[in-house]
């Protein structure tokens, strides 16, 4: 529809009258910023339209935002309105190159529409004639539907071509932090890891799969430390989460949402298959974490717990018929055993276990030995705490000194555009002040190592009494604070290598590897590096489980 210029005589009538105008001018890559459909050549033609209509341009609103749907995910949209909305009294026409520009979806084009219309609005399109009648109405949404097809059939080909090179073992999205995207003359864009970060994050995964690093918040704080994060340490651990589980640091590429399975990429990984596989393994291994089963009962409470002596697969329970009833049996149901089908009493596997929880004792030396080395962990993590206290006062400070600065800035400043620059600065140094804030957790330096210590070994000691005073379903959280592992039971041989499975084993075993009287804490700490890590590990585990069950605080009241 080709758009009629208003002529002199029309000029007197014009609706754009009394008016100023803002221009918004929006593309979806930074490739389409520097060519001619550029931020800047929309702009100069939307102020051009504007001059020839003697309409006054006072503010433009760049977008770069991508994809069509809700107008108010756009930045510049949304600041367009809240401009609008701040000068009630002033009137306004907005004015764009293309119906394109708009909006890319049919419903949000009308309510975008309405949205201005609601606002007194007027709307200027260089490439189309807005008209109030149904023909023009109708002519609206055939364009409006034009272009959702277009962004549509455009997001088609972008998923087509993405998912063709995941399947090829390439990762076609931004890169993943510490790699970045380069072009090879070979594989086309391609992940590589970034020398800056790499060794960093390569020492947080290695770490954190050996041990070294016992929780993620102890990742996160190394990686911060190191200039590879900013800001608040507990800010990072949902991220740092991502980066443990994805495949992708360890060579290969997967995408879920696409049904893409995992393959072997093109990229270089920065840890083993072996390391990836380490670290899933401590992500699941917590007892707060394991998957507790649907059909656990008070009837048979280690169903699920024990393995079959013979294949390695969890034993399961059930009533078996007999002459006068039904009898409570642990089975094997995999069909390849040899003791497939082979029915062990209810009274013979769980008497057994009772023995072996009754059999475990904590030496006394043992609990001296432990109590000195966390007194001596808890006083680092004191120390670290205490540490972070400052740094963040230090950076609030800062923050505060810079707010200061601003604010004299803005009322020295003599226009406006600069003042508006200083108020932005100022509002982001007070959203990270706040930030900073909400990320402080207080904690009381008296409690939770020597609580978690002081529970934990009473649970070694005692661990019958516990046991017996928890639900079915508690006791499937539990027994991974007896056990480290499932144990697995015989029919005629009874429980195998039961008690090297018990955690209290693992205490014992610290106490073999350190000679070294009780007063000499530094060198044990030192020799038994790996194995304190797993015990520091522990009592974290069973600090956090500690506190969310009340079952369990009780049942350590009589053990």
């Amino acid at each position: 529809m080709q758009k009629q210029l208003p002529n002199q005589n029309q000029h007197l009538e014009s609706p754009y009258e009394g008016r100023e105008g803002l221009v918004y001018a929006r593309v979806s890559s930074k490739r389409q910023e520097a060519n001619g459909t550029g931020l800047q050549s929309q702009e100069g033609r939307c102020i051009a339209e504007l001059r020839m209509r003697d309409v006054p341009h006072i503010e433009t609103f760049p977008d770069t935002f991508t994809g069509g749907g809700d107008f108010m995910k756009r930045p510049a949209m949304r600041a367009l309105l809240a401009y609008v909305d701040r000068h009630p009294n002033k009137k306004f026409v907005v004015v764009f190159d293309d119906l394109k520009r708009f909006a890319r979806d049919v419903n949000f084009h009308f309510q975008l529409k309405a949205a201005f219309k609601a606002r007194d609005v007027l709307l200027l399109c260089l490439n189309f004639n807005f008209e109030d009648s149904p023909e023009g109405e109708f002519v609206e949404t055939v364009l409006a539907a034009g272009a959702q097809l277009e962004r549509n059939q455009n997001r088609r080909q972008v998923i087509q071509k993405q998912k063709a090179r995941l399947e090829l073992g390439y990762w076609p999205f931004i890169a993943k932090r510490g790699y970045k995207m380069i072009k090879d003359p070979v594989h086309g864009k391609i992940a590589v890891p970034d020398e800056k970060d790499k060794n960093h994050l390569i020492n947080a995964l290695e770490g954190f799969a050996n041990g070294t690093f016992v929780r993620k918040i102890d990742a996160c704080r190394y990686l911060v430390d190191n200039g590879f994060w900013k800001g608040a340490v507990e800010k990072r651990i949902v991220e740092l989460d991502k980066i443990l589980r994805s495949s992708f640091y360890a060579g290969f590429v997967e995408y879920a949402p696409w049904d893409v399975t995992r393959r072997l990429g093109h990229h270089k990984g920065l840890i083993s298959e072996e390391v990836f596989n380490r670290i899933q393994k401590r992500l699941a291994n917590t007892g707060r974490n394991k998957r507790i089963r649907a059909d656990v009962s008070d009837a048979f409470p280690l169903r699920g717990l024990m393995l079959c002596a013979d294949c390695g697969v969890s034993l399961t329970a059930a009533l078996s018929k007999g002459r006068k009833g039904k009898y409570p049996y642990y089975v094997c149901r995999d069909k390849t055993c040899t003791a497939y089908g082979k029915s062990i009493k209810k009274q013979q596997l769980e008497d057994a276990f009772d023995e072996l929880l009754q059999r475990s004792d904590l030496k006394p030396d043992v609990c001296q030995l432990a109590n000195l080395v966390f007194d001596r962990v808890w006083d680092e993590e004191v120390d670290k705490f205490h540490q972070q206290q400052a740094q963040r006062g230090r950076l609030e400070d800062e923050r505060k000194l810079k707010i200061k600065q601003l604010t004299e800035m803005v009322l020295k400043a003599r226009s406006k555009e600069l003042q508006e620059v200083y108020e932005a600065q100022i509002e982001e140094a007070a959203k990270e002040t706040s930030a900073s804030t909400e990320a402080i957790q207080e904690i009381d330096l008296d409690i939770p190592y020597r609580t978690a210590l002081s529970k934990a070994t009473t649970l070694l000691r005692n661990p019958y009494i516990a046991w017996h005073k928890v639900s079915a379903v508690e006791k499937q959280r539990l027994y991974y604070f007896i056990f480290d592992r499932k144990i697995s039971y015989s029919r005629f041989e009874g429980y195998r290598t039961a008690e090297e499975s018990m955690v209290s084993s693992l205490f014992e075993g610290f106490i073999k590897q350190n000679t070294a009287p009780c007063d000499a804490v530094p060198c044990m700490v030192d020799s038994g590096e790996n194995t304190l890590n797993r015990l520091k590990d522990y009592l974290f585990r069973f600090w956090e489980y500690h506190q969310t069950s009340i079952a369990l605080q009780k049942a350590l009241e009589f053990a």
